[in-house]
């Protein structure tokens, strides 16, 4: 690889202006396309300390040999210029949004003599309408066929219409009445246009117009006696009601707007988009991408956004929400291409914050998912843990790995977690966690020591009954006799991991030195904020690559021995403080204080109750009631999820 220094450019040789630049590799590809408001600025940023740029970033600046520069009048012009370059050159170092599925549309060929609805993928060809596009494609068949009872225009193939309109004979649709059979003249070209009309009619958001003109025809059959009729459109309006509901209004029925929600765990980014026509969600689309450099979310919106509706068929909506802020030039460049006004903005109430919460919901479990399959992967553990052993210098990879956390409010409730990964996997029959009687107060580092002698010390008592087993014969205990199930703490961990920095490291280390272990078991330490991998005896943490596996290894464990504890000390704070506010209350036993918790399900809304609605809970009366309403209405500072044991402050 390239030394950056050999190709960077002078000193004060780089102008102030806007501009586009790119970096090229030895065989002159381009390699990465970037824009700036001040190029100066941002390129000297990429020779700046290789160990403060993010690992693909390190990784372009080695590959390439050199960069350069183009100067724009503004910033939009570097927005579109840099965009046409990454479509033109596809840098590989360019965050890609990749997605490996062809969604289908519901596409109407209203440019033929005698249109035909079907479901399709790819490309839009001109004189076709299009709807969607939809996530599943069952889903919107299942829909058509609904409606195809409502509105029977055609929906056969050009081949099968021909053949039939030859033998003067419809095909079995025309037999069964999802077609109206215009190929044997049942119905006019005139009359099956109209009804192709009232079927896009529908698709495109006007479904109570159409629902209302059925009623009135039902109830107007049923008048004039024509029981046949009724039935035929009382059919019809449960087969729209059911189509209306896969997709339900959202949003008022003038919406047309595209809902973009963002997940992002640091290496991947997770992209989600709604797409809303007429108030209704018509479709969704997902993407994940590995993360390339350090860009906030705002900056990563852009690429997204062009690379989405560059591609065929997909319009620019008249607004856009995003759960991240859009930069003004995107916003106008955007409005260009479409040839109109694009509003891009982040909803904080009403019902489109709600459905953009819903979006990054889905956008969270996508990027969950992925994360899932790329943890159960086996060559991908085996990589993780094959670098995990290498940049711990560790003989071999390590197959048991255990890894503690601690929890607690200010030295109250204070809470160990300790959680096994074997071969890369979490197994949670081995986990366990440890309540910490022994003092009160704010020290990690004591709460650790605590942990970890119970934990080893544990092992060393099962180690002793093992070989006292074997000394009399009867072979070692690692199993129980009794069950055949592994005993508890029987087994050596090849590493542990603490949640913390250098501090916490040392006092594991002490305890593994106390108890004879430190030869035995690996130990390191993964801090939260730079994501640093302490080993004991080293002055310097070990750094991983952002992209390594190994480092995903260790963040997956902090992170589950972090939930672990955190888990455990909110539900002992929950039943601590529930238990207080209640204790004492006469005549509020067990089966009352269950009943009285299940009813509200939070502490705010108990405290939020008035007596009289207190005093709706099953078994209460106005006394009772009146008593819980006294202890608990001057308890504040915190809302609890009696349910789950969540706290949050109020």
């Amino acid at each position: 690889m390239a030394d950056p220094s050999t190709y960077r450019p002078r000193p004060g040789s780089i102008p102030l202006d806007p501009g586009v630049y790119r970096f090229f590799d030895a065989f002159g590809n381009v390699i990465y396309v970037g824009k700036a408001k001040n190029l100066r600025q941002r390129l000297n940023s990429y020779f700046a300390d290789p160990a403060s740029l993010h690992f693909r970033t390190q990784t372009m600046v080695r590959t390439a040999a050199r960069v350069e520069w183009t100067v724009v009048a503004n910033e939009l012009e570097a927005l579109q210029l840099e965009y046409t370059w990454i479509q033109e050159f596809d840098p590989r170092f360019n965050v890609k949004y990749r997605d490996d599925k062809s969604y289908p549309w519901l596409a109407v060929t209203v440019s033929d003599e005698y249109p035909r609805v079907f479901v399709g993928r790819g490309a839009k060809r001109r004189g076709t309408r299009y709807f969607g596009p939809f996530g599943q494609a069952w889903a919107i068949r299942e829909t058509l066929d609904l409606l195809l009872r409502v509105f029977p225009m055609r929906s056969c193939t050009p081949g099968v219409f021909r053949n039939a309109r030859a033998a003067g004979r419809p095909c079995l649709l025309g037999d069964i009445g999802k077609c109206a059979a215009p190929c044997v003249g049942r119905v006019s070209a005139e009359e099956h246009r109209e009804i192709v009309d009232q079927f896009c009619s529908f698709m495109a958001g006007n479904t109570s117009g159409i629902i209302g003109e059925i009623e009135r025809e039902m109830y107007q059959a049923s008048a004039d006696l024509n029981f046949e009729r009724a039935a035929y459109l009382r059919d019809s309006l449960n087969a729209l009601n059911k189509a209306k509901e896969r997709n339900t209004v959202v949003l008022s029925e003038s919406t047309r707007a595209d809902i973009v929600g963002f997940a992002d765990d640091g290496q991947q980014v997770a992209v989600q988009v709604f797409h809303v026509h007429g108030g209704r969600i018509t479709g969704e689309r997902g993407w994940v991408a590995d993360r390339s450099d350090d860009l906030d979310l705002t900056e990563l919106l852009e690429p997204f956004l062009l690379q989405l509706y560059d591609e065929v068929g997909v319009e620019i909506p008249p607004q856009i929400l995003s759960s991240v802020e859009a930069d003004p030039t995107l916003v106008e460049l955007l409005g260009t291409r479409r040839g109109g006004n694009v509003e891009i903005r982040v909803p904080l109430r009403g019902n489109k914050r709600v459905l953009l919460d819903t979006v990054v919901k889905n956008a969270e479990l996508a990027l969950k998912q992925h994360q899932t399959r790329r943890a159960t992967d086996l060559t991908t553990r085996n990589a993780a843990l094959e670098e995990v052993a290498e940049a711990l210098r560790l003989e071999e990879p390590p197959l048991r790995i255990e890894c503690y956390d601690i929890s607690h409010t200010m030295g109250t409730e204070v809470v160990g977690s300790m959680v096994v990964f074997e071969d890369g996997l979490a197994k949670k029959s081995e986990y366990r966690r440890f309540i910490i009687k022994s003092f009160e107060g704010s020290n990690d580092i004591a709460a650790m020591d605590e942990v970890l002698r119970r934990r080893l010390g544990r092992l060393l008592d099962e180690r002793g009954k093992s070989r006292s087993a074997a000394d009399d014969g009867d072979g070692p205990l690692l199993v129980d006799p009794t069950t055949g199930a592994p005993r508890k703490f029987a087994y050596a961990p090849a590493l542990i991991v603490v949640d913390g920095g250098l501090p916490q490291v040392n006092a594991a280390a002490a305890v593994l030195e106390d108890l004879g272990l430190a030869d035995e078991i690996a130990l390191c330490g993964l801090a939260k904020r730079l994501e640093e991998v302490w080993v004991p005896g080293e002055e310097y943490p070990v750094i991983l690559p952002r992209a390594s596996e190994g480092l995903y290894l260790l963040q997956r464990l902090r992170d589950e021995a972090h939930r672990f504890a955190i888990t455990h000390h909110r539900s002992r704070r929950a039943k601590n403080m529930v238990s207080s506010l209640l204790d004492g209350i006469p005549g509020l036993g067990e089966l009352r204080r269950k009943a009285l918790l299940t009813y509200f399900g939070s502490l705010r809304k108990l405290r939020a109750a008035t007596v009289e609605e207190i005093a709706q809970v099953p078994g209460f009366g106005p006394t009772l009631a009146a008593a819980v309403h006294e202890a608990v209405k001057d308890s504040g500072g915190e809302a609890i999820n009696l349910t789950t044991g969540e706290v949050t402050d109020v």
